[in-house]
């Protein structure tokens, strides 16, 4: 993978076309967070139904912030756990669309533990979302030779980062104190909660 891939990556993310990239989890894909019309693209590619929220991927908490209103306990734990293999659960502003999140007032904030997912997100100079590469229904993906040639051929980039861990992240909303899927790092999490309840 080539710095002019990551470049290539970006200038298409900001075109409004979407990627897949690596993290320290599973695959991802890419498009920019803010433009509803390329979130709709990310939904179509994946045959996800739009009741089902996507998260927004960042370079790092500071950035994510920006789009985000985070108490101080919210923050102290994204400062904590971010970059990592975690999904915080925050209340959006309003330059994250309707459309990204099903409608709700939470967006699911990932700073992947990965430096290309990072340098990509930096690249793009925007909020990129942050959900798995496959076709729902289907298996995560870990390598990008598993990627189906629907989305093989809807995505404008892929980015290969080699293999990937395959666990899951962590969902938490530390605001209200849940973990609303266990992935990796899980029982650390409950335990920050816990303390901190």
């Amino acid at each position: 993978m080539s710095d002019d891939d990551l470049t290539e990556a970006a200038a298409a993310i900001r075109r409004g076309e979407a990627v897949v990239y690596p993290t320290e989890t599973v695959y991802g894909m890419g498009a920019d967070a803010t433009d509803p019309a390329a979130v709709e693209r990310v939904f179509d590619i994946k045959g996800r139904d739009r009741s089902k929220p996507l998260s927004a991927g960042f370079p790092d908490v500071d950035s994510a912030l920006d789009y985000v209103v985070a108490d101080d306990r919210e923050e102290a734990f994204m400062r904590r756990f971010l970059p990592g293999p975690v999904t915080v659960v925050v209340e959006r502003r309003e330059s994250l669309p309707d459309v990204l999140v099903a409608g709700r007032d939470r967006v699911g904030v990932r700073v992947p533990d990965h430096d290309l997912a990072r340098r990509l997100f930096r690249a793009a100079e925007t909020p990129v979302t942050a959900t798995s590469a496959n076709r729902s229904g289907t298996g995560s993906i870990t390598h990008p030779s598993q990627l189906s040639d629907e989305i093989r051929e809807a995505v404008a980039v892929v980015l290969d980062g080699g293999t990937t861990p395959g666990t899951e992240s962590t969902v938490v909303d530390p605001g209200r104190g849940v973990i609303h899927r266990r992935g990796a790092m899980a029982d650390e999490i409950e335990a920050w909660l816990e303390e901190t309840a």
